[in-house]
């Protein structure tokens, strides 16, 4: 091997004034809501455990440090290129433009961090991650200027979803007057490890031997023996070995987090009691040790989990182990399918709520029936369901660090609970939320919540058509890719000077044009093909595509009688629109409101354990 150095850096050695770029056979960024969501939460915990209202800047130098791992780098032409680290080193940047551009509109000033992010050069602006096809993006986030991701390559379009989920994520206790501090916090007291070499080759040694061939263990690994080292019947002992090593090679089949991710929501599901404060000398408690290393957790609290001698060990693996994981596996599939009973696992999961998994947990018993168990997931995936909706249509974040208290709460107030007092707790829990639908009737769609609009109308149809007799199409209408995906797409094309009768300024317009009752579901052809034309010329059109586009249209009205029948036994005020005015879409809004209670509503949990 030639020279190798390894070094640690803060965040503003790393990136002020350097270029990296990243190689042909890895240039996507892949990281999703999770893994951004996790590293927001753990940074903003870091730093508010030292920070206290009234400190001084200066003072941050004294606060803890935070290790974010190592990256590799290799030099070659006179470049220095990424071969491990990207997806935190794009993540760090896409927090500086949010923190940035949160300090523009602060009355805070803040640490200037603008050669962190890129340098100048005869008037063009070069990101220190150097990837042509991100320069646009990049642009458009940093000017806070708005950037369609409609036919962009993945990495373009997860950049542009993760600076979301970072605007979502970041608390509010480390905005406002904590922003400052945060901001020196990031740039000085978070480290990394940078591993330099000379050489290609090198390079993916190095990179082979921290990744493939390193001999850590794991805290899976950890945990499994500590609990096997503690059964002292050997034939028990082989027994749980084998039980966990099949059910272990399963979930690696699936990610490699996601035997980890199963041990913390089964743990936290059962035996968290307590959760950290959220202010300065808080200690870690049950919820977050569990999250940052439940094997120590589980061996500090061997009463409270119930390990008492060999049987005890034996019976957590052979029972609770093989019960828990299980579920979780079956949820795992649910998030990437429909599942006949367990749909709502799906939708919320393509919201991103991570939290869910714990809470589908809480309630279950190994002793329970499969019909049993079916139904508690079931109760609590509405129950999400239901709530992260209402969030949304009130322009409420779902994002981790802002659901988390709550949740645990609802976690730890269903444990254990039968199916008929899980429904009433649940239930009780809605009935005190603040926001519903009623509480806004001007839901409109903005850059950060099109996705969500995107699945909320697509639930929308799949409802109709379902009451309709017809076979619900929503995977047709998520799915992103393919030549015929669908995309919200306005029933007003951009033409404000069409609408002068009833809008004195474009804004005006423009604000209307966005809210949900002007919304469709359609397939990308059809709006270019048809989205700049007038409401009236595009109506005829309406009326080969799904039903909630075919219910502007006088003939869906015709001999359509799945569709009339939901109409009539319903009473949602369907109709059609020959025209579309300001007063249609007023229309079209209280019709979806009224049709969103219809899908989400509470009582729906007390059905499902009537008689």
């Amino acid at each position: 091997m030639k020279e190798i150095q390894g070094k640690a850096r803060t965040v503003r050695e790393l990136l002020k004034g350097l270029k990296y770029s990243i190689d042909y056979y890895q240039r996507e960024f892949k990281w999703g809501k999770k893994q951004v969501a996790e590293l927001i939460n753990d940074l903003s915990t870091r730093f508010l455990e030292d920070y206290q209202e009234g400190h001084a800047r200066t003072q941050v130098a004294h606060y803890g440090h935070y290790f974010l791992g190592a990256i590799i780098i290799s030099h070659k032409d006179g470049k220095s290129y990424i071969v491990d680290g990207q997806q935190r080193l794009t993540t760090l940047t896409l927090l500086l433009i949010y923190l940035n551009n949160l300090g523009k509109q602060s009355a805070t000033t803040i640490t200037n961090v603008d050669e962190l992010i890129y340098s100048e050069r005869f008037g063009e602006k070069s990101f220190n991650l150097q990837v042509d096809e991100r320069t646009a993006c990049m642009g458009a986030l940093f000017d806070q200027q708005p950037f369609d991701p409609n036919g962009q390559p993945e990495s373009v379009q997860n950049i542009l979803a993760r600076y979301d989920d970072i605007a979502e994520s970041l608390p509010e206790e480390v905005r406002g007057a904590a922003l400052a501090h945060f901001v020196d916090w990031v740039l000085e007291n978070v480290h990394l490890v940078e591993i330099t070499a000379y050489s290609d080759e090198d390079a993916y040694v190095i990179f082979e031997t921290m990744n493939d061939r390193g001999l850590s263990l794991s805290p899976t690994d950890m945990l499994k023996g500590y609990l096997l080292a503690n059964i002292t019947d050997l034939a028990r002992r082989n027994v749980a070995n084998d039980l966990w090593r099949r059910r272990i090679l399963e979930m690696n089949e699936v990610g490699k987090d996601v035997a980890a991710d199963s041990f913390k929501a089964w743990l936290r599901s059962q035996y968290a009691s307590k959760i950290r404060e959220r202010k300065r000398g808080a200690k870690p408690e049950d919820f977050d040790r569990i999250g940052t290393e439940f094997h120590r957790w589980v061996r500090d609290n061997r009463k409270s989990v119930g390990l008492a001698d060999s049987s005890d060990f034996a019976g957590l693996i052979e029972r609770d182990f093989e019960f828990y994981s299980r579920q979780y596996m079956r949820l795992m599939h649910a998030s990437e399918s429909l599942e006949p009973g367990l749909e709502h696992v799906l939708y919320n999961a393509h919201h991103g709520f991570t939290l869910q998994h714990m809470l589908l947990l809480a309630p279950l018993n190994p002793d329970d029936s499969l019909d049993v168990v079916n139904l508690k997931l079931r109760l609590v995936g509405m129950f999400v369901d239901i709530l992260l909706t209402w969030r949304l249509w009130n322009f409420r974040s779902i994002a981790y660090s802002t659901m988390q208290y709550a949740m645990f709460q609802v976690m730890r107030d269903i444990r254990g609970l039968d199916p008929e007092s899980l429904a009433l707790k649940l239930h009780e829990t809605l009935d005190r939320e603040e926001y519903i639908f009623g509480s806004n009737d001007r839901l409109y769609m903005h850059q950060q919540n099109r996705w969500y609009l995107h699945r909320i109308l697509a639930r929308m149809i799949g409802y109709m058509e379902q009451q309709s007799d017809l076979a619900p199409r929503y995977m047709e209408y998520v799915t992103s890719s393919g030549r015929e995906r669908y995309e919200v797409e306005h029933i007003w094309a951009d033409k404000p000077e069409r609408h002068a009768d009833e809008f004195d300024h474009p804004n005006d317009f423009r604000e209307y044009r966005n809210r949900i009752g002007g919304l469709l579901l359609l397939p990308r052809s059809f709006n270019n093909s048809y989205g700049a034309l007038p409401y009236e010329a595009k109506l005829p059109h309406y009326n080969s595509q799904n039903l909630l586009a075919r219910s502007l249209y006088p003939q869906c009205y015709e001999h359509n009688p799945g569709f009339l029948r939901f109409v009539q036994e319903s009473g949602l005020p369907f109709q059609p629109h020959g025209e579309f005015k300001k007063a249609d879409l007023d229309a079209r809004q209280d019709l979806l409101r009224r049709l969103a209670e219809q899908i989400w509503n509470p009582d729906d949990l007390l059905k499902e354990v009537e008689g």
